[in-house]
């Protein structure tokens, strides 16, 4: 399908779609630019997006392959592709492995997970598969016991492994304390997650000469967001022109940045997907320009919609309804996720304020720490793995809750590890 030009596109999603029929009801009847559209707000988006009377999609789920976007069991996401559309983000993003290192015959290891609606290690089979340059792949998955993984990377001699950095990494650990090493392998594409410095050192001893590149950037609900920029910082990305645009919207103000270095978040439109239209759709992350006529820009960590621990997705509209139905006395006056590094794991901090904190609310920090590993049991699984920290309650004054230093709002979610 070809690119949509916007102003059709927008047509389209009001007549058929009603979540963006009531979305876009105060606007005129021809829109032709994208500032003229109401950023996409997450939580009615998804209250939308129900398996049952759906008011998103644009027609019957006729035709369609679905997977699930992360949130928590008892709050299931599902994005929906066509066949074409699949086909045609799976096509962008397989060329844009060349970027990011791929070469002809290369042979790739895909380690993503796979089953359960999710989407990532279907995604790179797929795109690998589509790649402008020959290649061969052998589809492992994440789940796969680790002798038999280092088995297969033995015996076909593989180049490329692609993984998260917590699946690339537990492996490394295996390796190492095995006292082996894998020196074919040449890449270790990674993605899902920000790989930081620290697990370089662990990634070096077990593949001693591979260098970390990330694959790209997508995610099963924004669609295509950046393929990879050669370069020291696996950070920095560039559009997918023509399939999407990027903006990257000032804190305050909401309007496009248009010069280098200012932070911001990040919102995409797709101008080709139609059953399930993304228009200035939150991708959850912040970014800079880095030059902003080439679209090249540099990812800086999660927004306030969702954060990522280790290989987990948190919504925070859902962690904050957590906590609601568990502190049934209303002492919580306020919530803020908070990501931080110790031990080379990253782990979440649920940073809850009363009014008296050095009182001490251990049961309701214990009812609290409950409730979000029942609605969320990966976490807890990835913490018994060693994979990140162990969830953890931190009790303050409402005033001591981070806000933004220009405007006084509380911030949502707190980022604390290292990012350079």
């Amino acid at each position: 399908m070809p690119v949509q030009p916007l102003a059709e596109l927008v047509r389209f999603a009001r007549r058929n779609s009603p979540f963006y029929r009531d979305l876009y009801s105060h606007l005129p009847d021809h829109v032709a630019h994208l500032t003229e559209l109401p950023v996409v707000p997450q939580a009615d988006f998804w209250r939308a997006n129900s398996p049952r009377d759906n008011a998103l999609l644009t027609a019957p789920l006729h035709e369609a392959v679905v997977f699930r976007s992360g949130g928590t069991t008892g709050s299931p996401k599902f994005s929906c592709y066509t066949r074409d559309e699949w086909r045609e983000f799976t096509t962008a993003f397989g060329a844009g492995l060349v970027s990011a290192g791929l070469r002809p015959g290369h042979r790739v290891a895909d380690l993503f997970y796979t089953g359960d609606l999710y989407a990532s290690f279907s995604f790179v089979l797929d795109s690998l598969h589509r790649s402008p340059v020959s290649n061969v792949r052998f589809p492992i998955g994440g789940s796969t016991p680790w002798e038999s993984t280092v088995a297969t990377l033995e015996e076909f001699r593989v180049q490329v492994v692609a993984g998260t950095p917590t699946s690339l990494c537990a492996l490394a650990e295996r390796l190492t304390a095995a006292g082996r090493t894998l020196p074919d392998v040449e890449l270790l594409f990674f993605g899902g997650e920000c790989l930081f410095g620290d697990q370089l050192p662990l990634l070096k001893a077990a593949f001693p000469n591979a260098k970390a590149r990330s694959l790209g950037y997508a995610s099963v609900d924004a669609g295509l967001l950046g393929e990879a920029v050669p370069g020291d910082d696996p950070r920095v990305h560039r559009a997918f022109t023509p399939h999407t645009v990027v903006e990257i919207l000032d804190d305050e103000t909401g309007l496009p940045v248009e010069e280098p270095g200012v932070p911001g978040r990040l919102v995409v439109t797709d101008l080709r997907r139609r059953l399930m239209p993304i228009l200035r759709y939150p991708a959850g992350d912040r970014a800079e320009w880095v030059d902003p006529g080439a679209g090249v820009f540099r990812i800086l960590g999660r927004a306030e919609e969702g954060v990522r621990v280790g290989p987990v997705t948190l919504y925070t509209e859902d962690v904050h309804d957590l906590v609601r139905a568990a502190d049934g006395k209303g002492e919580v006056t306020g919530l803020q996720l908070v990501v931080r590094r110790s031990d080379g794991r990253d782990g979440l901090v649920l940073r809850l304020a009363t009014g008296e904190p050095a009182l001490g609310q251990g049961p309701l920090g214990d009812a609290v720490s409950a409730a979000v590993l029942a609605q969320r049991p990966a976490y807890g699984s990835a913490a018994a793995a060693g994979h990140v920290n162990p969830l953890a309650v931190e009790w303050v004054r409402h005033r001591d809750l981070a806000v933004n230093s220009r405007s006084g709002k509380l911030v949502r979610v707190v980022d604390e590890r290292p990012h350079s």
